[in-house]
């Protein structure tokens, strides 16, 4: 490759509309970069604390202990942890208002805790159709990008008495880029989407099932004044 015909010539010669695509793709990869490392750090984060709470609830402790300290740190506690005090504190308050029907008791706490596994799964979401729009979209506007540079070269070569593969192949290679860096930004939010998407299920399995045998828990302790120990 000749110097006229670099990635820094190509597009410094390339036309206005072209560059706005090729500017537009490089915001769009660089926003994308940000929210994959965003997304990965913060799954790391819910995963390590769903794991502490989990060895914490399993470790004996009583189940008032646990509530009291789930409501204390409910800004920095894991999607478990306040799945867990939303449904202790559901219960709570229909056995304070001596509700004494186990159905009653357990479609209440279930409730709290689905509504609270929604919230907690729409915060975990977040970012990740951003990330699908752009592996989907990116490489349009990558081509569009060329048809329109095409369009342009061809428009430049049809005032020329004699077109060769010299005049014809810097034109093609301006508009080629566009593809270029549409792919570049769009194989990486793919990749990342697909792998989170991946995480996401598993985070979202592993909650239900604490649910379920959360529910399990409370069912037993039905009976007693108060749920203490499990």
């Amino acid at each position: 490759m000749t110097q006229d015909l670099s990635i820094f010539q190509l597009v410094l010669n390339a036309s206005l509309v072209v560059q706005a695509v090729m500017l537009l793709l490089l915001v769009v990869s660089v926003a994308s970069w940000a929210a994959i490392f965003r997304k990965l750090f913060s799954l790391g984060k819910v995963k390590k604390l769903n794991e502490d709470f989990e060895r914490e609830f399993w470790s004996g402790t009583s189940l008032n202990d646990l509530f009291a300290t789930a409501t204390k740190r409910a800004s920095t506690g894991g999607p478990m942890e306040r799945i867990f005090a939303s449904g202790m504190r559901e219960y709570q308050k229909l056995r304070e208002r001596r509700i004494t029907d186990a159905s009653s008791l357990m479609d209440g706490a279930r409730r709290a805790m689905r509504a609270s596994y929604q919230r907690e799964m729409d915060n975990i979401e977040t970012h990740l159709s951003f990330l699908a729009s752009v592996g989907s979209v990116s490489p349009y506007v990558g081509l569009f990008g060329t048809v329109w540079g095409i369009m342009h070269a061809f428009n430049g070569l049809a005032a020329l008495a004699q077109v060769t593969l010299a005049t014809v192949a810097p034109g093609i290679a301006e508009a080629l880029v566009a593809t270029a860096i549409g792919l570049f930004a769009a194989i990486p939010a793919v990749v990342a989407y697909n792998r989170f998407a991946r995480d996401i299920d598993r985070i979202a399995i592993r909650l239900e099932t604490f649910m379920e045998e959360f529910s399990n828990i409370l069912q037993r302790n039905v009976g007693a004044q108060t749920p203490t120990a499990h």
